[in-house]
């Protein structure tokens, strides 16, 4: 039983799209983990620090005042004022305000103990709260000439300095962009790679990919160029086998011919000279696809496709065959002119046969030049548009051995289109009928 996998629609479709989201978000989340612990263990340094610094400075402080006479203590509280506590005499409170209650906060509480730790039975203590938010509290000794004081504590460990943030966003930041950069340095073999794929060619005459890089990049570059070699060597043969085959059966066919025509006035002699004719045509078509697929060893020439449509468009009139033509180009384009007619007069043969009449139309689409040839006959089923490129495929309803057709029309315009740098398409025309086109890049 097939399970039917679920498709994320918050998942990236793309390869550098997940390994940028997988890199850099394993990056941030180790960033985060380390700069939590890192926090943490400052927080409890410096919440430590600021125990003891507290023990330390309230046990100085409170025995430097007892020690002082009482006219000069005043004098001395400035100093002993810190960032977290500061000392005050007499009973009131810091900013007018009363004592407060008993300690609410934990920190507050563990505070007061330390103190009264610190200062020994020979000091009395009082804590009590002033604000939760943010804490504070107050501690009220009694020194031994009997004056009152107070220690006003604001518990808060060492804050953050202000250039941390600017760091942190620039780690991110570095993070971010070396994650781009190990995405990029990884995808680009892949994309260069595809590239060359789609532009394979029959003949091996597509694009090389350079034996660099890492090793497993140089090695997948390496295996992709043998692969084009074989295939090119495979195709040839085969068209190899194919061409001769096709040009060793016209000699026979020839003699069949003559001997046949030397027969007395016969029925079955129309019949053989018809199937002869149908054999020596197959064959003629089998040598023009075998030798279609060399079309890329003619040299490209600037070309002017208005003109060069036009003088094609022409022969058809001059021969009283319909073949009309629209729209214009700009700019000439670069292709190997032979091959191209070979192409178009290829689809408007086909057109004609089946329908009458053909349409040529010519445009320019972005960073293409179309080309496309048009009927008004039976048309094609959809589930057949592709398999009528294949060599020696027909459709019986329709293209079948009785109108002339070998199969090989369409392929053979097909391999020429290839071989040439273009793409052929058939579709249906909107009211029926059949559109060909062919996309040329602009050279």
């Amino acid at each position: 039983m097939n399970v039917p996998r679920v498709r994320w629609r918050w998942v990236p479709r793309t390869m550098a799209s997940r390994m940028t989201l997988l890199l850099a978000g394993g990056l941030l989340l180790a960033h985060a983990l380390s700069f939590g612990l890192l926090f943490y263990e400052r927080y409890e340094a410096a919440s430590s620090m600021l125990m003891t610094n507290l023990e330390q400075d309230v046990v100085v402080a409170v025995n430097l005042l007892d020690r002082l006479p009482p006219e000069e203590r005043a004098d001395w509280l400035p100093m002993l004022q810190r960032r977290t506590f500061r000392y005050a005499l007499g009973d009131g409170t810091f900013g007018g305000g009363t004592a407060g209650t008993q300690l609410e906060g934990e920190t507050s509480r563990e505070m007061a103990g330390i103190i009264a730790s610190a200062l020994g039975p020979q000091y009395s203590t009082q804590a009590r709260q002033v604000s939760r938010d943010p804490e504070r509290f107050q501690v009220h000794v009694r020194l031994r000439d009997g004056s009152p004081m107070v220690i006003d504590v604001q518990p808060s460990v060492m804050p953050l300095a202000k250039w941390l943030p600017y760091v942190l966003a620039l780690q991110l930041g570095v993070l971010l962009l070396c994650a781009w950069a190990a995405v990029r340095l990884a995808t680009r073999p892949l994309k260069r790679l595809a590239n060359a794929a789609e532009n394979v060619r029959p003949d091996g005459d597509g694009e090389r990919l350079p034996v660099a890089g890492p090793i497993e990049v140089a090695q997948a570059a390496g295996a992709f160029n043998a692969m084009q070699d074989r295939i090119a060597r495979y195709m040839k043969e085969r068209l190899q086998i194919l061409a001769s085959i096709s040009h060793d059966l016209q000699t026979p066919i020839t003699r069949m011919k003559l001997r046949a025509e030397s027969m007395d006035e016969l029925p079955e002699r129309g019949k053989m000279l018809a199937d002869l004719d149908q054999m020596q045509h197959l064959v003629r078509e089998g040598i023009a696809y075998a030798r279609s697929a060399h079309g890329s060893t003619e040299a490209p020439v600037r070309l002017d496709l208005n003109a060069f449509l036009d003088s094609l468009v022409c022969d058809y009139l001059d021969t009283d065959r319909p073949v009309s033509l629209q729209g214009r180009i700009g700019a000439p384009i670069t292709t190997r002119p032979h091959a191209l007619r070979r192409v178009v007069a290829n689809l408007i043969d086909n057109a004609l046969k089946y329908a009458g009449t053909a349409d040529v139309a010519l445009h320019d689409d972005a960073d293409a030049v179309v080309i496309r040839v048009g009927d008004r006959g039976p048309g094609i089923p959809d589930a057949e548009l592709a398999r009528v490129m294949e060599p020696f495929y027909r459709l019986e309803a329709s293209r079948n051995r009785d109108t002339g057709g070998t199969g090989l029309g369409l392929a053979i315009a097909q391999q020429l289109a290839e071989s040439i740098g273009a793409t052929l398409v058939l579709r249906n025309r909107e009211g029926g009928g059949l559109e060909a086109e062919v996309r040329l890049a602009r050279g």
